[in-house]
């Protein structure tokens, strides 16, 4: 056998010595109520220092399992909570959304409270055609409901148009914003304590404006001032409000006044609505 081999073998048996000591003289120490030499006070001092060592690498991975655990623990709080806010987000849109509902049905009963000439009939939105926005149209209430044919209909804002189609449960409103021809509707703008009449008579979408024509009066009509309904058709009655006065020009032929007019109604922003019932006037 090789001296390395040899030298090797002892360096094994020393260590295995120095252990057993080191555990006979832990054990006798633990068991014995004495006061230990200093030979047993070395022993138990590297002992404890070998333990202490030889447990830290243990210790840190039970806090890092540790630390894991409540880092899962606090992932699944946080998205629990991010889906409760998601949640609550959602909730708060709809609650505005509801909340303008009421508002515009508070606004149409106060409106049903002025036009004591007609009987009054709500109805919801129900459809419109993206390729005719500013034409038509669809709402839930139909003959079934009293609804005919020529019927204007209001919103909180304003007019906006009238009954030209009606099935059993749903009907189909012409929005004076339509760019087909509608016909002339007679109105008056309010200047100071008279009125001055003419005829609505197109919508310019691009400038999102009426076109009141047919105005001789030379009175001078100030930007801002109301237009509204004559009540001189069967159709509208007197006073529901048109729009404001923009600008006021010659019309087309140099003899008259033309007036642009800016809706009261915002076409875009249109969810209920009233429908005027004529005939029990």
């Amino acid at each position: 056998m090789s001296k390395n081999g040899n030298k090797k073998k002892y360096i094994v048996l020393i260590i295995l010595v120095i252990i057993g000591t080191l555990v006979v003289a832990t054990t006798i120490s633990v068991k014995e109520k004495r006061h230990l030499n200093f030979f047993e006070k070395a022993v138990k001092d590297s002992t404890t220092f070998m333990v202490g060592a030889a447990y830290k690498p243990f210790g840190f991975i039970k806090d890092k399992i540790k630390e894991s655990n409540e880092k899962n623990k606090m992932y699944k709080e946080y998205k629990k909570l991010k889906s409760m806010a998601n949640k609550a987000k959602m909730y708060e849109a709809r609650i505005k959304e509801l909340e303008g509902e009421v508002d515009n049905l508070k606004k149409s009963l106060d409106i049903n409270q002025t036009i004591t000439d007609y009987k009054t009939i709500n109805a919801t939105v129900v459809n419109r055609n993206v390729g005719a926005w500013y034409n038509t149209l669809n709402i839930n209430k139909g003959s079934k409901s009293g609804i005919k044919e020529g019927y204007a209909v209001i919103t909180d804002k304003g007019l906006i148009g009238k009954i030209t189609s009606v099935g059993n449960f749903t009907s189909t409103v012409k929005l004076l914003s339509t760019d087909e021809s509608i016909n002339k509707i007679s109105v008056k703008i309010e200047v100071d304590d008279k009125s001055i009449y003419g005829l609505l008579s197109s919508y310019n979408k691009k400038n999102n404006t009426y076109l009141v024509e047919g105005i001789s009066d030379s009175s001078e009509i100030k930007n801002g001032s109301k237009v509204v309904t004559t009540g001189l058709t069967d159709a509208f009655p007197s006073g529901i409000l048109i729009g404001e006065v923009k600008s006021v020009t010659k019309d087309r032929f140099e003899l008259a006044k033309a007036v642009e007019v800016t809706p009261s109604v915002d076409y875009n922003d249109i969810d209920i609505v009233t429908i005027l019932d004529r005939d029990s006037k």
